[in-house]
């Protein structure tokens, strides 16, 4: 009772928040600010930020950050310091700010205090607010005077305003650079505050005058005070400073590269290579070959593992960038005559085989690196490669500490990259692989296994010749239940289904089956599964999904579960068509979707509130239209037997001057059928366009079942309807089209023989005998037989992605109606809010959002004048970038035609490329548009006269007949 009693503000903020409206939890917030005990008022500002994620509108927050800056204003200093914490935590809702100016004023108030601890716990939260208030006269003096203060604490704090002022002021930063450059040359200042002044020059990078003066000032700096502390910082400040203004690059590159060699500290070295490294990232094109060479020297010359390291992490880095073509091949003239400079090569031929593994993995990434990117000049450095990868994977692989895991994953990176580069080099690779899983640790063996699944995805033929000794080894597997033991046996799954993907016999279903019912957990079984349904081995996928059905707990998941199982069994239906046989086709198509309608019908039983499984609904709604539409196909080339063309079709197509009436009604038909698939292929652009967190994998799946509905709709038009203006040049796939998976590889086959065929057969034939038929159902059936793919966005989303949109003015209820008179304009304000799951930007980022704003006149008032069609509806678009996850921008509507209008708001996001994504949402209110009073007193005024002439015209006419 008495914990009840002391926590009276959060009767319903811990359990019952998640019911509360926005108000709601301000006020249950606001509640506990207002409390009497310290403690409670702690509590209630701590939990800012969770409401600033929960509700993340400007409204909100500006009540929200006031209420905190009069806390802050009236506070002592241990809730200032809680304030100042949820501001730094919530750095980036501080725009959303709308009244800056009384907010600054409210927490600028306690700078005059005679507290140092308050006014240095006030620098600091000025300095959190720089990014709205960064020219700010008052708060860069306050910065200036705290700097000349005699308290240590506010002097600190004045370090860390400045540092954030200067970081965001162009003015400030010019103004404070000297102030900064006396402190630090002078004698009264201590040591330790040098060391936190120095930092702030790397923000002078708002010009390049500014950034000069500044490089020159920190010459002098490391000129003066040649101590380890004052060098390391000083020449990492110099690095910062030249990559944030992009000049002296080079310069600084080299002064960098001449500590590593001639200063002996070790500090000073580690700091060398450590931005080194930095620059190596952001600028590599900016690096000359003597700066590469530099390096390579200083590596050989070193004795310190830790110092070779360093060197060759960046070397690593310089490696996959175009720093390593600029060094081999000259710049000027020829680029196809490289030259031979000995000393990488040495140095990564040296250190490939060191004892220590990360040194062997930084050595071996280069030589990958080099040998790909080179041509046959370098052909020894192939072997060398080689040679070195399996010699880290024999070391690494009987290791289980971390540094020789994170040197195999490194060498598995570069054994796919080496393989897709040089795939002659793969056979002796693949041996090292299969002979080390026997022996390796079973924390090596997984990363191993996804390292072979890549190369059999890319080289099918030596996936077919590893299969039998993954047997072996999935039989050998151990009966213990331990996480890695589980993870093992669903990545040697994987590789067994991707090097026979085609079909499982039953000898290795057996086998896997039996292993998994000895070790494995439903969990495993489900992943194995799920991956089975990836690769397409559908008639094991199912059976293990039967399985798992009396294993969960949830309805949804037994409902989920279901329709996978029945979706493999209505894929593994079409498993066994032959050619040339479309009686049976017709009879596989039917029962397989009976299966898909039972599949569908569970589907949608699993979806929930939270989970909509829309993805997932729509793709297999558009599979069960496609196999329609197959059917339907197959049907109307059989008409041309069952019915074909009457004997006076060539009199009719004569009368006509169409023709195509010679064929019969078959040509009606194939014109449906075509439309149809056009507009499936439609339906899968638009499913491609709303899948913005789907992996590139299911968006070139999705792209693949488009690809399919226009290549038989090109076929019936270039077999059938318009054989003389088919083009085939525009569906033709290029042969250097690069496969990422077995199912990719086999459909772009199909196109290309289908459309081999179409064209050898449009040229010779006419239109339509039993030959164009017979071509149509070939390449049905040759489409069909290649199992379908279910891809990870199927089962699983890495990426999370939504935007929360907010209208104003916004009506008091949803069903009533903003009343605007028709001769003003309604000004729209479109606030949004992009939210993110656990792994942002996994796939693809936001660039920008754009918003389309669309009216239609829903009922049409009473209106004595007529008007346009195009003064009914307004049409709007436009593209906002978001700030921070936040965006706003207004809309000026106008709606002259009085009636009710219904105004829609959807919003798209573009990402990085360019490339328009239509992931919603759609908000849509109500707008009534009223007559204007002067306008309705005119209208009335103006009726009342025509009523009083037609009343005097009446009276007159009567005295005109008396």
């Amino acid at each position: 009772m008495a914990l009840a009693a002391a926590r009276p503000f959060l009767s319903e903020g811990g359990y019952g928040e998640q019911e509360m409206d926005a108000n709601s939890a301000l006020m249950e917030l606001d509640k506990g600010l207002r409390s009497g005990k310290l403690g409670e008022q702690c509590e209630a500002v701590v939990r800012f930020p969770r409401l600033f994620q929960k509700y993340p509108f400007p409204i909100l927050i500006n009540s929200a950050f006031l209420k905190l800056a009069d806390i802050f204003r009236v506070g002592n200093n241990f809730l200032r310091l809680c304030v100042l914490k949820v501001t730094q935590q919530s750095e980036k809702h501080l725009e959303k700010i709308l009244n800056v100016d009384e907010f600054v004023k409210r927490v600028f108030s306690v700078i005059h205090s005679n507290d140092p601890v308050a006014r240095a716990i006030t620098l600091r939260m000025l300095g959190s607010m720089a990014s709205i208030i960064p020219d700010r006269k008052n708060a860069h003096h306050s910065i200036r005077q705290s700097l000349d203060s005699h308290d240590n604490i506010e002097v600190e704090a004045a370090i860390f305003a400045a540092a954030h002022f200067s970081a965001q002021s162009k003015d400030f930063a010019a103004g404070i650079c000297n102030k900064v450059g006396e402190m630090i040359e002078g004698l009264a200042t201590p040591v330790d505050l040098k060391l936190k002044l120095i930092p702030i020059l790397q923000h002078m990078h708002h010009d390049a005058t500014l950034a000069s003066s500044t490089r020159v000032l920190l010459q002098q700096l490391v000129a003066l005070y040649p101590s380890t502390k004052m060098v390391v910082v000083t020449l990492h400040t110099f690095t910062q400073l030249a990559a944030s203004s992009l000049i002296d690059i080079p310069k600084q590159i080299e002064l960098l590269l001449q500590y590593l060699k001639e200063d002996p500290r070790k500090a000073v070295k580690r700091l060398s290579v450590q931005d080194l490294k930095l620059l190596a990232n952001k600028t590599p094109h900016m690096w000359s070959r003597a700066n590469i060479q530099a390096l390579c020297e200083c590596a050989l010359q070193t004795p310190y593992d830790s110092m070779k390291l360093g060197t060759l992490s960046v070397l690593s880095t310089l490696s996959g960038t175009i720093a390593m073509k600029q060094y081999y091949y000259n710049s000027q003239g020829n680029t196809s005559a490289p030259v031979r400079p000995d000393d990488l090569i040495k140095l990564v031929q040296e250190c490939c085989y060191h004892s220590n593994s990360a040194i062997a993995a930084h050595s071996v990434t280069v030589l990958t690196n080099v040998a790909s990117c080179l041509e046959k000049d370098f052909l020894s450095l192939e072997q060398d490669a080689v040679s070195a990868l399996q010699s880290i994977l024999v070391l690494c692989s009987q290791e289980s500490g971390v540094g020789a895991h994170n040197a195999l994953k490194t060498a598995f990176t570069c054994m796919v990259k080496l393989m897709r580069s040089r795939p002659h080099l793969s056979q002796p690779v693949v041996e090292s692989l299969l002979t080390q899983l026997h022996s390796a640790q079973d924390t090596a063996r997984i990363p191993m296994c996804h390292c072979l699944a890549a190369i059999a995805v890319q080289l099918p033929v030596l996936g077919e010749g590893m299969l039998g000794e993954l047997m072996e080894l999935y039989k050998m597997i151990g009966s213990s239940s331990t996480d890695k033991q589980q993870e093992l046996l669903v990545a040697l799954a994987t590789v067994i289904f991707v090097a026979n993907q085609k079909t499982l016999s039953s000898e290795v279903k057996s086998v896997i089956k039996q292993q998994l019912e000895n070790v494995a957990n439903g969990w495993t079984v489900y992943r194995i599964a799920r991956q089975a349904s990836r690769m397409g081995t559908h008639d094991m996928a199912g059976e293990l999904y039967h399985g798992l059905l009396t294993q969960v707990a949830s309805e949804h998941f037994y409902f989920w579960l279901n329709s996978l199982k029945e979706f493999s069994k209505a894929e593994q239906c079409l498993a066994g068509l032959q050619d040339n046989e479309s009686s049976v086709a017709l009879a596989c198509i039917a029962k397989a979707l009976k299966y898909y309608q039972r599949g569908i019908a569970s589907l949608t039983a699993a979806s929930t509130p939270s989970n909509p499984l829309t993805f997932q609904c729509e793709f297999v709604k558009l599979r069960i239209d496609m196999l329609q539409a197959f059917s339907q196909l197959i049907c109307t080339c059989n008409s041309l037997k069952t019915s074909p063309p009457p004997a006076i079709a060539t009199a009719i197509a004569m009368a006509s001057g169409n023709d195509l009436q010679r064929c019969g009604r078959i040509t009606n038909q194939m014109k449906i059928s075509m439309e149809e698939f056009r507009s499936l292929a439609t339906r899968y652009h638009d499913l491609y366009q709303s899948s913005f967190d789907a992996d590139s994998a299911t968006l070139r799946n999705v792209e693949l079942q488009q690809q399919s509905c226009l290549l038989i709709s090109h076929s019936i038009e270039a077999l059938i309807l318009d054989p003389d203006s088919a083009s085939f040049q525009e569906y033709g796939c290029s042969g250097n089209v690069y496969a990422e998976s077995e199912y990719e590889r086999s459909m772009l086959s199909v196109f290309t023989q289908v459309l081999e065929d179409v064209e050898s057969l449009s040229r010779k034939y006419p239109p339509v005998s039993y030959l164009h038929t017979m071509c149509l159902c070939g390449a049905i059936i040759s489409l069909l037989r290649v199992p379908l793919s279910f891809q990870r966005y199927f089962f699983q989303k890495l990426q999370s992605t939504s935007i929360k949109l907010a209208l104003s003015p916004s009506p008091r209820t949803p069903t009533e109606p903003i009343t605007v008179q028709n001769n003003q304009q309604l000004a729209l304000k479109v606030e949004g809010v992009i939210q993110h799951g656990s792994k942002p930007g996994f796939f693809r980022k936001i660039q920008a959002v754009c918003l389309n704003v669309s009216s239609l006149l829903q009922t049409k008032g009473v209106q004595d004048y007529k008007l346009l069609l195009e003064s009914m509806t307004n049409e709007m678009e436009q593209r906002v970038e978001p700030h921070n996850d936040y965006f706003s921008t207004q809309f000026l509507l106008c709606f002259t035609a009085l009636g009710n209008h219904s105004v829609s708001v959807e919003a798209s996001v573009i990402d990085s490329n360019g490339i328009i994504w239509k992931t919603g949402p759609k908000t849509t209110i109500a707008i009534k548009s009223m007559e204007d009073p002067y306008s309705q007193q005119l209208r009335l005024q103006q009726q009342q006269q025509q009523q009083s002439q037609q009343q005097s015209q009446l009276q007159r006419n009567a005295l005109c007949r008396f």
